[in-house]
């Protein structure tokens, strides 16, 4: 889990600090986190955002810029196409590997589908 510093108002502080007094978090940390949790929730345009520029920057890999988006990688796909930027394709590494291999399996067909397959392999 990464670790922040930074500051905020003395009167955030207080409410965040009152907060964890009355009960509502167990600490300022689970605040924060709840706080930040709940803004990328409630901002999907944000979250996308986000996203899109740590694929951009070759921070994370397509697979993470769907998860972190809350879209599949098909949709995430159209959205870095829309944003201009240049889908890196092909696997990075062995966990890469591995959730392509996960998101294959939990594919569904139909035996229409497959019955089709085979009529056209022959």
């Amino acid at each position: 889990m990464a670790r922040i510093t930074g500051s905020y108002p003395d009167d955030l502080d207080l409410l965040i600090e009152g907060a964890v007094e009355a009960g509502v978090f167990s600490g300022k940390s689970d605040a924060l986190r709840e706080f930040v949790r709940e803004y990328f929730e409630d901002h999907e345009s944000e979250r996308i955002a986000a996203s899109v520029a740590l694929y951009e920057r070759e921070r994370i890999t397509l697979g993470d810029a769907a998860r972190l988006a809350d879209v599949d990688r098909w949709t995430m796909r159209d959205i870095l196409c829309e944003h201009g930027v240049e889908l890196r394709l092909g696997l990075v590494d062995e966990d890469d590997a591995a959730y392509e291999v996960e998101a294959a399996s939990e594919l569904e067909f139909d035996d229409e589908d497959l019955d089709d397959d085979e009529s056209r392999a022959k």
